[in-house]
């Protein structure tokens, strides 16, 4: 397929690649230069798509999204397709689902998830919004979750990123746990070798998995000497707690592992903890964030 792509941070760059190593024909623009040959405006990248169009997003949410939509409004017409691929709110994306519904446009809202390494491993990818548009897109997605991830439609407007915010909710908490263990752990009277530890949990046990592969990444200095524990918040976990608490609902573990969070941008005690340190660290290990160094 042709797709005209609009962000080319850490995720939108890989996914280029991997559409484009796949068969695909992109054409992007970055508000910034980038190695990828890119078209100087929004106007002239939808306008080098023949119709129906297809144009994915990936920027950040709020405000830079709100943006970019304006501006690709103005020269999209009936039955092209927009897709936001960030992690907007739901509501927001229900919003836009309407208002482009309305015009005939095609709109989806579709969380991605799988860090840095879905480029090669394959993206999961939760899909909202237009139908069709998904029915129609379906050899981008296949070849955005190729080799091991996947991609499923979940229902009209927000309901892609929904399933997204509350990934990452579980994520805060899942991440928190594996802090807090593993920050027992290093205190422990008898000198674990930490990196040893996570190797042998990835065998098998219940809590092997992604995350937990990225531990071992993360330990590679396995007393965090370098880091310093402040952990920025993306949104999710707090949205997660907002739908929550509508619905009277208890989600204590990502409650705490929020505020945990937040503290840990002011309190030193936090942040000279293990535990944020290796929170800090597993950001950068699966998502490529940026660590504050001591």
């Amino acid at each position: 397929m042709k797709i005209g792509f609009i962000g080319l941070g850490k995720m939108g760059s890989r996914m280029t690649e991997k559409l484009l190593k796949d068969g695909h024909e992109v054409v992007a623009w970055n508000r910034s230069a980038h190695p990828l040959k890119t078209t100087d405006t929004i106007q002239n990248l939808i306008q080098n798509l023949k119709a129906p169009r297809v144009i994915w997003v990936m920027v950040s949410a709020g405000e830079a999204t709100t943006e970019i939509l304006t501006e690709v409004e103005k020269y999209v017409e009936k039955n092209d397709t927009i897709i936001d691929g960030g992690n907007a709110h739901f509501a927001d994306t229900q919003k836009r689902y309407e208002e482009f519904g309305e015009k005939g446009i095609r709109y989806l809202g579709i969380g991605v998830s799988g860090g840095i390494i879905a480029a090669t491993e394959g993206y999961p990818l939760m899909v909202g919004g237009d139908r069709s548009a998904y029915e129609h897109i379906r050899p981008i997605l296949d070849s955005l979750s190729k080799p091991c991830g996947g991609h499923d439609y979940f229902g009209l407007g927000g309901a892609g990123h929904y399933v997204k915010m509350i990934h990452n909710g579980i994520e805060y908490g899942y991440m928190q746990s594996l802090g807090e263990g593993f920050g027992v752990l290093e205190k422990s009277e008898y000198n674990f070798d930490l990196v040893k530890v996570a190797k042998l949990y990835q065998k098998g046990t219940l809590v092997s998995g992604f995350m937990l592969d990225r531990t071992v990444e993360a330990l590679e200095d396995p007393e965090m000497k370098t880091v310093k524990g402040i952990i920025s918040e993306s949104g999710e976990a707090k949205w997660t707690v907002e739908e929550a608490k509508k619905n009277n609902l208890p989600v204590d573990v990502i409650e705490t592992s929020l505020e945990f969070r937040r503290k840990s941008q002011t309190d030193e005690c936090i942040q000279n903890s293990f535990a944020a340190k290796l929170v800090a660290g597993l950001r950068k290990a699966f998502g490529g964030h940026g660590v504050r160094k001591i």
